[in-house]
């Protein structure tokens, strides 16, 4: 007597996928609602034990890079597995040609049973419709489906971004989203203050590299530090780092940045289609930007002086943090390369003077065009003189990217209790560990490494805090405010000092004709000569 074949018994596990890019209707489509409805087909199903269940919450069925189904896949692989289960076909993907290739031949060959169970498909079943032509069908309106979302989902992006609304996942340092309508920007006053002290810095002639130092030793938050702040999210974990420092690439992102001047610029990247979501950057005439969607933080004219200090500062002076005052300004007459600074000492001083960059590397080129530096700067000074008051912008000169006094003292008020409050935070977890100890949830060798790691945080923290009270007490006296506000009427006619600021402000370029001759390219240069009657302008254009 032949004996009679046991039924096969499958080892399966359950697949819920769940996605809003999808487009999914989130009651039908829930996780607990295709887990119910699974477990409620399995039932009377005595050939199925399951034995795991894997759930990718808000991942899209066009990609197969899903954590859950590479751990389902992998469980397969290791012969765990031999069954899959569904809600249906759109759960386990809408990229037509994968999942198509997985159930119709990948599964197979494996000797896996998929089922579907809205979809009626059951490959252990001789009706099943996988041979028949519906299957291919539907893993094609699947795939079109999700195509169509996509689409409409970007063109709705779009609009909001035409219309000037922010629609990124966090605002710039700087600015917070209005509690009124989540996708306007609004000034937070603290970061702003920052971000105009950057700003000022900078037009001041000091490199990214001090500005993030000078921040750095203040104990002002960078913007990662920060935006934990504002969310109230400390870190009570041991860790080795526990704040994130300014560095010069977050301070020249906060410089090249033009949504501090009230522009909206939005759309530099994108996806090349619905299913590939490796972002590449856009050209930027196709940038979207949108002019006064929000309140300015920095002028656009103390924009556009950083922007031109950036693209004409090309060195730093040696042991210094400030570039040269005519660093990038001086062109050969000749030829139009730039002008490098030499130094010569006779009889114990140093005499600096330019001479033609193309000169330098070879005689044969050019002439050197060699002009001294106080020549240079004595001409600008002259310049500065008899112009200012014509061009009537003594304010603007004076005042370019400078931060009024009692705008910096509220500025470091407000770091101070910043860092007070970091402060206190730390010296509370340091005082928990000894109960921790005590309690036996740390070792000695633990409470000792942590007490004394938390120790030199709050050190950190008191050396940030007397940098600031010094910082306060001397403010009025400090180089980079110099009274300037504040302090009363400038007397008429009035020239203010030539800085880096001010010749930013006022020049294009200088031109070296020779020794004694200079040719000033003034970026203003309309205004002066439809004002100048008495034709001054000698030897400047």
């Amino acid at each position: 007597m032949l004996k009679e074949e046991k039924p096969m018994v499958y080892q399966a596990s359950i697949y819920i996928r769940l996605s809003r890019e999808d487009g999914d209707k989130f009651e039908s489509n829930s996780v607990k609602n295709q887990r119910e409805l699974i477990h409620a087909f399995l039932i009377d199903k005595d050939d199925i034990v399951v034995i795991s269940e894997k759930v990718d919450d808000g991942f899209s069925g066009v990609t197969f890079e899903r954590p859950a189904l590479k751990e389902m896949l992998e469980e397969i692989k290791q012969g765990k597995v031999n069954c899959v289960i569904v809600k249906d076909l759109s759960r386990f993907g809408r990229n037509y040609i994968e999942t198509g290739r997985y159930i119709q031949e990948i599964f197979p060959f494996l000797g896996v049973r998929f089922i579907a169970i809205n979809d009626n498909i059951d490959t252990a079943r001789e009706d099943t419709q996988t041979d028949s032509i519906v299957l291919p069908f539907k893993n094609l309106m699947n795939d079109a489906y999700s195509r169509d979302i996509s689409i409409k989902a970007r063109s709705q992006l779009e609009v909001r971004q035409k219309k000037g609304d922010f629609v990124g996942a966090f605002p710039v340092y700087g600015y917070t989203r209005s509690k009124e309508d989540k996708h306007k920007l609004v000034v937070d006053e603290m970061a702003a203050a920052t971000v105009k002290e950057i700003f000022s810095l900078r037009i001041s002639g000091y490199n990214n590299t001090f500005i993030s130092d000078y921040l750095n030793q203040l104990g002002i938050p960078s913007p990662l530090e920060y935006k934990i702040y504002k969310n109230s999210k400390f870190m009570t974990s041991f860790k080795r780092n526990p704040q994130a420092k300014w560095s010069p690439m977050a301070v020249d992102r906060i410089l090249k940045n033009e949504i501090y001047t009230g522009m909206m610029v939005q759309g530099k990247e994108t996806t090349l289609n619905y299913k590939l979501h490796k972002r590449i950057k856009k050209p930027k005439q196709d940038w979207i930007r949108v002019e006064s969607s929000h309140d300015a933080i920095i002028t656009k004219g103390e924009f556009n002086i950083v922007q031109g200090m950036m693209l004409n500062d090309t060195r730093t002076s040696p042991q210094a943090d400030k570039l040269y005052l005519l660093s990038g300004f001086l062109r050969c007459g000749t030829c139009g390369s730039n002008m490098v600074r030499k130094t010569v000492k006779a009889r114990g001083k140093t005499y600096a003077y330019y001479v033609c960059s193309k000169n330098k590397e070879d005689s044969n080129q050019c002439s050197s065009h060699r002009i001294r530096e106080s020549f240079v700067v004595d001409a600008l000074e002259k310049l500065l003189e008899s112009h200012v008051n014509m061009f009537g912008q003594l304010d603007k000169l004076e005042t370019a990217g400078q931060i009024c006094w009692w705008d910096k003292q509220e500025n470091l008020a407000q770091q101070y209790e910043y860092n007070l409050e970091r402060l206190k935070k730390y010296e509370s977890l340091k005082k928990s560990l000894y109960e921790d100890y005590r309690e036996g949830i740390l070792t000695k060798a633990e409470f000792l490494e942590m007490k004394l790691h938390y120790e030199q945080i709050c050190k950190a923290y008191r050396d940030k805090i007397k940098n600031l009270q010094g910082k306060k007490t001397t403010l009025l006296e400090a180089e980079l405010c110099q009274g300037k506000c504040g302090q009363g009427q400038k007397k008429d006619n009035e020239t203010p000092q030539l800085n880096r600021a001010n010749l930013i402000f006022l020049v294009e370029r200088i031109i070296v004709v020779n020794g004694s001759t200079i040719r000033v390219v003034l970026n203003y240069k309309d205004e002066f000569h439809r004002n100048d009657e008495g034709g001054n302008l000698v030897n400047q254009t």
